[in-house]
């Protein structure tokens, strides 16, 4: 993994060893910041970089930051600026990832929101993979339950939240599965540890409602889009049974970093015949032309660096 040279710190773009924080930032003790996670996507043919929904990505970062009584002087096209001017400083020529992060800035104890400086930082890194085996993936209802948003917002990427998904992959992993499906407090199909979740049933296609504790996710949303416009698939959000993935046709993840992970075993059950789906087949490929500008009709959703 080949990280930045540079990053966006403290309202300016500096050499990655300047950009540090103190170990009593406020953000760091309290886990009081917010997140998000872009791609951007290297188009071998046209020799150009495309971030991919950028500006949903900001937007979505600004909800949480909301929710943090947070405030910051830019607004999604002011952080699509920085974003190109970073990647351009470092003229990346190849799939990377992005990390732009709001956090409260101030040194010192004390457990609150208000009176609290805001900063913004942002670093990119190389990316592949966010799970090794994302074709033929093995996964396990997790013992752990989705956070409520009676508790910390699942719909907010705030990074203290982030424990609940680090102990539901753990788990997964030393257990010798490659995911996680976590139900929520009424014990409905939430998601995996960081990534939505979709099943096939009688040819339609079925993820959980925003309601049942889920991140918004923005590839949900676009391959939502691609399945209903592209290939002319019905899609439902309902709430989903934990049984009833057991009997689903297919069953595949989504995300930034996830893109699209096909599951083929859940709890040692094959999944339909136990490998990966057509309609799951269909949407990886068109997704992967989709973010690297391969489709004119979804231009809209690259932005050219």
């Amino acid at each position: 993994m080949d990280l930045s040279k540079h990053a966006f710190f403290e309202g300016k773009i500096v050499p990655w060893s300047e950009a540090k924080i103190n170990i009593a930032t406020h953000g760091f003790l309290y886990g009081t910041s917010v997140f998000s996670g872009m791609r951007a996507y290297w188009n071998e043919e046209k020799e150009k970089l495309f971030v991919f929904r950028p500006y949903e990505h900001f937007h979505r970062l600004l909800d949480s930051a909301k929710m943090l009584a947070m405030e910051t002087p830019y607004d999604e096209e002011g952080f699509i600026q920085l974003t190109l001017d970073l990647l351009r400083t470092d003229n990346w020529r190849q799939d990377v990832y992005l990390r732009p992060t709001i956090y409260k800035a101030d040194m010192g104890i004390g457990v609150r929101l208000h009176n609290l400086r805001d900063e913004f930082s942002m670093f990119v890194t190389s990316f592949d993979k966010y799970v090794a085996n994302d074709s033929n993936a093995h996964l396990t209802f997790s013992s752990w339950r989705r956070i409520d948003d009676n508790v910390i917002p699942a719909r907010g990427k705030i990074s203290g939240a982030y424990a609940n998904s680090a102990l539901i992959k753990t788990d997964a992993n030393r257990a010798g599965f490659d995911e996680a499906i976590v139900l929520d407090s009424n014990g409905h199909v939430s998601e995996g540890s960081a990534m939505n979740i979709f099943m096939v049933r009688n040819g339609i296609l079925i993820t959980p409602p925003s309601t049942d504790n889920i991140l918004e996710g923005i590839t949900r949303r676009s391959v939502m889009e691609l399945a209903r416009e592209e290939l002319g698939i019905q899609v439902e959000e309902r709430s989903i049974d934990r049984t009833e993935i057991f009997i689903a046709e297919e069953l595949f993840m989504t995300g930034t970093a996830a893109q699209v992970v096909a599951a083929t075993k859940v709890d040692h059950r094959p999944v339909g015949g136990g490998a990966m789906g057509p309609i799951t087949a269909k949407l990886r490929a068109l997704f992967d032309d989709v973010v690297r500008a391969r489709v004119p009709k979804y231009h809209k959703w690259n932005v050219e660096v």
